[in-house]
């Protein structure tokens, strides 16, 4: 063929070429193609107007727009075009025909499309019989892979038996095949035509092996199906059967009761045409197939849900205070803030309830607080439990996906209510812990917030839940472990650890009674004297709230049981001097004057996750070069209140009459005992103050003084934390004195009356101050 030889046309030996990302165009072969890019629908057009030819050629990377002559491949396929179109979106087609093979040589400039020199590559024409044989054997195959393809046109077959070149026949078969471009490319510049031969049969042998294993997948799917409608038919003409013999089983029995309890569960309507259409779907499911029984579960739940919404009731504050008097001895603030409460409900029964989170140490009455509210209330009152939970499906529950999936703890507890409006005790918020299945604390954000709990979504129901009047109540033990956002959710409540006056009412009023029945005993047989019963507070127990307490007089209705049991008494009374006899030694002594009896020890105030506690600061100096020796598993803030307060100490030191050179010559050791018990935070700075000055001046702290406060080195004190369990504390160790900073003299309106009567405080400005109340 003469390429370029027109007047109008290119120079000879150069063709306009057009670049393809995803074609490989074989010669005698007819394709349509669809051109985009500015250059190539011009040599589309130059050659179409100049009835020249056209050359196709792959480019080595698709990605690239303009490729130069190292991103094409060196071989590609001389054509003339027989169709030529354009469409809206400014794509260009035609349908080309391969007429030879071309090798580029170069590319030239200045042409508004690509333009090449190019050598035409000429084909040997020779037959030799093993190109006969590959040749015959070829045409077999394709005929055999035309039988295997879906939607081939019977035309095609007609051509390859026609054709009896063998390298015309390798050409369009190789067009025929769904391979890889690059093992397309490979055959186009294949140009042996009995080598090409060999390649396309080996390529067409790999291709009807793969077509004949998909073709034997597909019937042994289509006879499982047909065996499934088969199996199908037979259930549905035995259902006929049995209701032809009056005999309708129990399938039919559930479908209709479900239809029943759907119609009376009151559901909002999008909820409730979602049922009906899932029970449309177990009318079609056999009884037989794992899915009827998820599918049957899942609407139980639908239907058995509290979603009609609660009636109005009145709320009386005078027996609602009743009731939290009876049920609970002091809490006066705590008391206060629920019936404030239940007044806003009574006057706005559609509003939304706050989210109470009630904080304070094991022991003082978080969860029979929430009773008491339902109680109160009229309500049904159920607990979810989330110390240790560590999925998010806990609370959200499990998509239905799963088999054993359920919902989450949230729509298990108002299925246990059976009220929209119940009381929800979220117990041990505090507990939570993130794992690899989720955060289950960031799953109860929409649970308690007020705003978005109208319409919480279970993952297993799949519905929006209206959860705005339930009435959700959060205790902890730590209110820091808790994280931010949910905090923020919340209104934190704090309830304090008891006085030693307020355990004995406790006692008498709520733990001896309960004692006394769990124990088969009555008023008659048994009976604590007041003296026992402080004793019992005192010596045998130490703690904010009243559970080792409860136990302490179980083991003593044990010991009173036995006796009565046993015909040794008919009336047990239990006096102080008999503790020692029935719970063994005492476990607690008053400690704090032998503790004190010498110089450089001091006694603090700490606050723990289980209420107030006291600690001992000792103070010791041995020869040595000045070091400072800190013991007793302190942390590090607390290390760097024992470093300020010896700093501040030498900075004093002119004016408590310590001579300087009294601190080169010695190492000073700070042991802080329970030396078991991690420590940490700036409030035991005073402490740690006295115990230095207390032992370089050589005078003895005060035996019946306990301290708290931060100091700075300009020897100020700074307010602290846990005021009123600290002072709580203070006056279970036996304390009289009390030493707290100046600017938390506002905090101790939260200590109980009681406790402010018995104590003397002292309130400290400056570390002179505590010199003075401490050392005098």
């Amino acid at each position: 063929m003469d390429i370029g030889s027109n007047k109008d046309a290119l120079p000879a030996g150069v063709i306009a070429l057009v670049p393809m990302r995803n074609v490989v165009l074989f010669p005698h072969v007819l394709v349509p193609i669809t051109v985009g890019r500015p250059k190539s629908v011009a040599a589309v057009q130059f050659a179409r107007q100049h009835g020249g030819s056209l050359g196709v050629v792959l480019q080595r990377d698709a990605r690239t727009d303009e490729p130069a002559l190292a991103e094409l491949c060196e071989v590609g396929t001389l054509a003339k075009i027989f169709q030529y179109s354009s469409s809206s979106d400014e794509m260009h087609h035609a349908v080309c025909q391969g007429v030879q093979r071309f090798r580029i040589k170069e590319l030239l400039p200045d042409y508004p499309f690509l333009a090449a020199r190019v050598e035409l590559v000429s084909e040997d024409i020779q037959s030799t019989p093993r190109a006969e044989a590959l040749g015959l054997q070829l045409r077999e195959r394709a005929i055999e892979i035309l039988q295997l393809l879906p939607a081939v046109p019977a035309e095609l077959a007609h051509v390859l038996q026609a054709t009896r070149d063998g390298a015309q026949l390798a050409d369009i078969v190789a067009s025929l095949l769904d391979g890889e471009l690059a093992e397309k490319q490979a055959l186009l510049e294949t140009l042996e035509p009995e080598e090409r031969l060999n390649k396309v049969l080996l390529m067409l042998t790999r291709r009807i092996e793969v077509l004949r294993l998909s073709q034997e997948i597909g019937d042994r799917t289509k006879e499982q199906l047909d065996d499934r409608q088969r199996k199908f038919l037979l259930r549905e003409q035995l259902k006929t059967i049995q209701h032809e013999l009056g005999e309708d089983d129990a399938v039919d029995e559930n479908v209709q009761k479900l239809e029943g309890l759907i119609a009376k569960a009151g559901m909002p309507e999008d909820v409730e045409v979602q049922a009906r259409k899932e029970l449309a779907r177990l009318k079609r499911m056999s009884d037989a197939s794992s899915e009827y029984s998820m599918q049957f579960t899942y609407l139980e739940w639908l239907t058995e849900l509290p979603w009609v919404a609660p009636a109005a009731t009145e709320i009386d504050l005078k027996a609602a205070r009743a009731v939290l008097e009876a049920d609970h001895h002091g809490l006066e603030r705590i008391k206060q803030r629920i019936v404030e409460f239940l007044a806003v409900q009574k006057l706005n029964p559609g509003g939304r309830a706050p989210i109470l989170c009630f904080v304070g140490p094991p022991g003082v009455g978080k969860t029979s607080l929430g009773q008491s509210i339902a109680r109160a209330l009229g309500r049904p009152f159920v607990r979810v439990s989330l110390g240790g939970v560590h999925d998010e499906a806990e609370i959200r529950g499990h998509r239905r996906t799963y088999i054993g999936s359920m919902p989450g703890n949230i729509l298990q507890g108002l299925r246990k209510a059976g009220a929209r409006n119940c009381v929800m005790m979220l117990d041990e918020v505090d507990k939570l812990t993130a794992s690899s299945h989720g955060d289950p604390s960031a799953a109860l954000l929409e649970v308690l917030d007020p705003e978005q709990n109208a319409t919480f979504r279970d993952n297993y129901l799949g519905q929006p839940f209206d959860l705005s009047r339930v009435v959700f109540i959060a205790t902890a033990n730590v209110i820091d472990q808790v994280p931010p956002a949910v905090r923020d959710r919340m209104e934190v409540i704090e309830l304090p650890g008891y006085t030693q006056e307020e355990k004995i009412q406790i006692a008498r009023r709520y733990l001896l009674p309960r004692q006394r029945e769990r124990n088969g005993l009555s008023a008659q047989q048994c009976e604590f004297s007041d003296a026992a019963l402080r004793a019992l507070v005192a010596d045998y127990t130490r703690e904010a709230g009243v559970r080792q307490l409860e136990r302490e007089i179980a083991r003593a209705m044990r010991h009173a049981a036995m006796q009565v049991a046993g015909g040794e008494q008919t009336m047990v009374q239990i006096e102080a001097a008999d503790l020692d006899t029935i719970l063994g030694p005492i476990q607690f002594e008053h400690e704090v004057g032998l503790r004190t009896s010498s110089p450089g020890v001091a006694t603090g105030l700490a606050w723990t996750p289980v209420g107030g506690d006291i600690l001992f600061v000792e103070a010791m100096r041995v020869p040595g070069s000045g070091k400072l020796i800190l013991t007793g598993q302190l942390g590090e803030v607390m290390k760097e209140s024992a470093q300020a307060a010896l700093t501040l100490v030498k900075s004093r030191a002119a004016s408590m009459e310590i001579a300087v050179s009294a601190f080169d010559t010695v190492d000073i050791h700070v042991h802080v005992p329970a030396g078991a018990i991690p420590k940490d935070g700036p409030s035991a700075g005073v402490a740690m103050f006295i115990a230095l000055a207390s032992l370089f001046t050589n005078r003895v702290v005060r035996h019946e003084v306990a301290m708290t406060g931060e100091i700075s080195l300009r020897g100020m004190v700074l307010p602290v934390g846990g005021v009123k369990d600290k002072v709580l504390a203070a006056q279970r160790a036996g304390l009289a004195v009390v030493m707290l900073p100046a600017r938390n003299e506002k905090d101790l309106r939260e200590v109980p009356e009681s406790s402010r009567q018995a104590l003397q405080f002292v309130w400290l400005k400056d570390v002179d101050d505590a010199i003075r109340a401490a050392l005098g």
